[in-house]
């Protein structure tokens, strides 16, 4: 008994852009879509747009399907947007939410599935992992579609009590700081530089913090002291115990010579030395000597 089924490839995608036509070669299926779209919303300023200023074509990279690479040729349509915040010249490439962005080369979830693996590997591991699955991507590529989602994230909101250390992008060459709420305990800013100037731009948009922990960078205290003049410093617990040792380090170095010779006589000094020939002789398996004639 044969059964016949088939797969409906319009469901996987938005019911604006429908689908033209299907090409497969060895190692590629192609979908040509045309966009049927009448309205959208401008990307730079959010206003709901109705006219059509033209058409473009683009082609965007989707995630694979048995193993093929599929590409998707699409004729999409650009809109007017009259709005004074674009001065009234603007035209905006559509966009549909949650599956194309306007200037997109990769679909949202191919973008998603890139970061995801991306996070859990590294850059260039994921572009060699999905090269092998048949989706053109390098690994700067990877690193910019990171950046671009770190950039698009909205502001973390911290509490009033913050902690402020440096970490190393690259040993020795390049430095960045990191702020961590110390209620929550997780990162709520990663700023470039170490040399406090950044701190004092991100001290300024977050003039509710009451309270920083940091090392003993003076870079730090300067940029707390500068921005925020009433916010309390505290020191973590390490500096803290390395404070003390070398305090104490420094009273022991006062009050302590650095040496302290011991003085023996000569008569424990020769004692000692026929102690030590005695039981070497003893050792020696009854050997004859001036002091043990066994």
């Amino acid at each position: 008994m044969s059964t016949t089924s088939s797969l409906d490839l319009q469901s996987f995608y938005p019911a604006d852009l429908k689908i033209l036509d299907v090409e497969e070669t060895d190692d590629e299926i192609i979908i040509r879509m045309h966009s049927v779209s009448n309205n959208c919303t401008c990307h730079k300023c959010g206003a709901p747009l109705i006219k059509h200023h033209g058409s473009h074509h683009r082609k965007a990279q989707d995630l694979p399907i048995l193993g093929k690479r599929v590409t998707l040729d699409m004729q999409i349509f650009d809109y007017n947007c009259s709005s004074d915040k674009c001065s009234g010249r603007f035209a905006a490439t559509e966009t549909f939410d949650g599956f194309l962005n306007y200037n997109s080369r990769m679909t949202e979830r191919l973008e998603d599935f890139i970061c995801l693996l991306a996070i859990e590997t590294s850059c260039e591991a994921s572009a060699r992992i999905m090269n092998a699955m048949r989706v053109k991507v390098s690994g700067d590529t990877v690193i910019r579609l990171l950046v671009k989602r770190y950039k698009n994230q909205s502001p973390t909101v911290c509490g009033s009590t913050v902690g402020v250390d440096d970490f190393a992008f690259k040993k020795r060459h390049t430095y960045g700081t990191i702020i961590v709420d110390e209620k929550t305990h997780t990162p709520v800013a990663v700023l470039e530089g170490r040399d406090g100037k950044t701190l004092k731009e991100w001290l300024r948009q977050n003039q509710h913090v009451t309270a920083v922990t940091r090392d003993r960078a003076s870079a730090y205290a300067k940029a707390v002291e500068e921005v925020l003049p009433d916010c309390m410093q505290i020191a973590d617990r390490f500096h803290i115990h390395q404070n003390l040792m070398e305090a104490v380090n420094k009273v022991l170095g006062r009050e302590i010579p650095a040496t302290n010779a011991i003085p023996k006589d000569g008569e424990s000094i020769e004692k000692e030395t026929e102690n030590q020939e005695l039981s070497t002789s003893k050792e020696d398996g009854g050997k004859k000597n001036r002091i043990y004639c066994g």
